[in-house]
């Protein structure tokens, strides 16, 4: 009997070894994988990969009410290797980072409109866009009346940890001539042409009004380069300066709030006596587009294909995506996508292709 208990022990030492030698081999692996990952996102050209043309992707695809899984509205667009960003939601730029296309690498953000929701992260993308690559000039900013006082606001926010960072890191890190932003506002007259508001060799960006009322100087943008193109609505309601700024646009990234859904919100909310939620879920329904609506418009546009972002509701369960469209798929008869985090189209110049994938992968490993 004690052989056997020495025999048993020297088996469970032997186990526990390899266990342990098992579990060192783990760590050691995920090591060498996480250097592999950084040697990716840290490379000196992490844009290299693309082919030329027009990259869309969604760095926020949520609204304002709470969603785990989705930063707020944001929309990366890469023209050639010119990175931009459209409206930067609350948690859009850390997506950014982890779907490697680096803030400092911005050319320029683009504000469609000064809701919370779209503006929550501007301060966080300047500080990345001046300290993760020792810029030495504000970030380039366009948007409409009011971009003065919100750029300002943020700049304002942000002096005491200027301060912090220029004296831990240096000038030569964070150069003070690169802190901030420098806005560029337009108005984009309900009543007149569409406002040029950058122009680049192949890439022209129009702004054009949309119905958000009481928001007054409400934009989208049209992104128009090498022959493709991309339309980005910001919030509105259904819009003809829209359909007319999409004609013939290869994508469409669109809002879309489902009344079915937040009629769902609005009557548990008025069961549970949260008087003041159901009458927002109320208010909401007047400025903003039902994904039918929008197929309509986009038909009605030719467009090639949809993406839905700003999504409204919440949608905790894929399940929930048909009855959000409902039948936009039948009415538009294109391609037609809801919008996830990390989405993006490729639309390599010189063709009408536009292929799919999901860069918040890149940082999974």
């Amino acid at each position: 009997m004690r052989k056997l208990w020495i025999g048993l022990g020297a088996a469970v030492a032997v186990a526990l070894l390899g266990l342990g030698g098992a579990w060192l081999f783990r760590e050691r692996l995920a090591e060498a994988t996480m250097r592999q990952a950084y040697k990716q996102i840290l490379a000196s050209d992490p844009l290299a990969q693309l082919p030329d043309g027009l990259q869309v992707g969604l760095c926020g695809s949520g609204a304002p009410m709470a969603d785990p899984g989705r930063a707020g509205p944001c929309v990366v667009v890469l023209a050639g290797k010119d990175l931009f960003v459209v409206d930067s939601g609350s948690g859009s730029t850390r997506n950014l980072l982890i779907m490697n296309l680096p803030p400092p690498r911005l050319q320029a953000a683009f504000i469609t409109h000064y809701h919370s929701d779209h503006i929550g992260d501007l301060g966080e993308l300047m500080l990345q866009h001046w300290a993760g690559g020792a810029a030495k000039a504000p970030l380039p900013i366009y948007g409409p009346q009011g971009l003065d006082q919100v750029v300002q606001g943020f700049e304002t926010a942000y002096t005491l940890d200027r301060g912090y960072r220029i004296a831990h890191h240096g000038e030569s890190v964070v150069p003070p001539s690169g802190f901030g932003g420098a806005p560029h506002p337009f108005t984009a007259d309900p009543n007149g042409p569409d406002v040029l508001v950058l122009e680049k060799p192949g890439l022209k960006v129009w702004a054009f009004p949309v119905q958000h009322h009481p928001v007054e100087g409400a934009v989208g943008y049209r992104f128009d380069y090498k022959g493709r193109s991309v339309v980005i609505s910001g919030d509105t309601g259904p819009s003809e300066r829209l359909v007319r700024a999409a004609k013939g646009v290869d994508l469409l990234v669109h809002e879309g709030l489902a009344p079915n859904l937040v009629a769902v919100q609005r009557e548990v909310a008025m069961e549970g006596g949260r008087s003041n939620y159901a009458h927002i879920f109320h208010d909401i329904l007047s400025y903003h587009t039902a994904p039918e609506v929008a197929a309509r418009e986009a038909k009605e546009a030719g467009a090639r294909e949809v993406l839905f972002y700003h999504i409204i509701p919440p949608l905790p369960t894929r399940a929930l995506e048909g009855p959000f469209l409902g039948r936009s798929r039948a009415i538009f008869g294109g391609p037609i996508k809801v919008g996830h985090d990390g989405d993006f189209a490729s639309l390599p110049a010189g063709s009408k292709e536009i292929r799919w994938s999901n860069r918040l992968n890149l940082f999974k490993f």
